[in-house]
């Protein structure tokens, strides 16, 4: 087994992370970096801590999400984890099974 997927396997089994809570995350900050989801024209300005971020969090999601804006967000959980801050990491663990809702939060626009 590759050093890659030993620390896949243990950074998953400590913290009871799943690759879909960091797709989960990965999309989270896609929405955190850009709320209208790369409509022109549209800015959305949002105070992310009443969604219970806080602002460094923020500014860690923001960087990641602007990284990735345009992927999938299947990428490899330890490439994800090695750009969280120590404070992101506490605040995912914590969060992981909420952020989902994110995209409830801001549906698609062109959606009725």
């Amino acid at each position: 087994m590759s050093p890659e997927n030993n620390e896949s396997i243990e950074i998953q089994e400590i913290n009871k992370l799943k690759p879909v809570h960091f797709a989960d995350l990965i999309r989270a900050a896609q929405l955190i970096f850009d709320p209208a989801r790369g409509v022109s024209g549209i800015y959305r300005k949002v105070d992310w801590q009443e969604f219970g971020i806080p602002d460094d969090v923020t500014e860690n999601l923001q960087a990641l999400g602007q990284e990735y804006q345009y992927a999938s967000p299947h990428i490899s959980p330890e490439i994800i984890w090695s750009k969280l801050t120590p404070a992101t990491r506490i605040w995912f663990f914590e969060n992981r099974n909420e952020l989902w809702q994110f995209e409830e939060y801001f549906p698609a626009l062109d959606e009725d």
